[in-house]
């Protein structure tokens, strides 16, 4: 059975950081690539962050860059999300996705809010 499971959102301060967790399992995480999205009430759902399946690629979108860092453990099936210097307009449920091909997995999401 394929899962992907996040964890590691909350409430934060405006400044403050988090790490997201993204557990995989059911399918050979190493040969995906990973992402992660976000999403806020009424928009679409948003690319953040990816990493490539080889070669250890990464990209960002504008509004993270510097700030958020993506890394990847295959051995334990995990992506993470390093969000440092967070603000208000970060605040989304923030979705772990694996793609290879046709085959596309997401995660529950977890939720990310950002206030004083």
């Amino acid at each position: 059975q394929v899962q992907l499971v996040e964890s590691g959102g909350g409430l934060v301060q405006p400044g403050g950081s988090l790490r997201l967790s993204c557990a995989a399992s059911g399918f050979t995480f190493s040969n995906y690539a990973v992402n992660w999205y976000r999403q806020v009430p009424g928009k679409e759902r948003d690319l953040v962050a990816s990493s490539a399946s080889v070669g250890g690629s990464t990209h960002y979108v504008d509004s993270v860059k510097g700030r958020f860092t993506i890394s990847r453990d295959n051995a334990k099936n995990t992506v993470y999300l390093q969000m440092n210097s967070l603000k208000p307009e970060d605040t989304a449920v923030y979705y772990c996705h694996a793609v290879r091909w046709d085959k596309i997995y997401w995660g529950q999401g977890t939720q990310v809010t950002v206030s004083s």
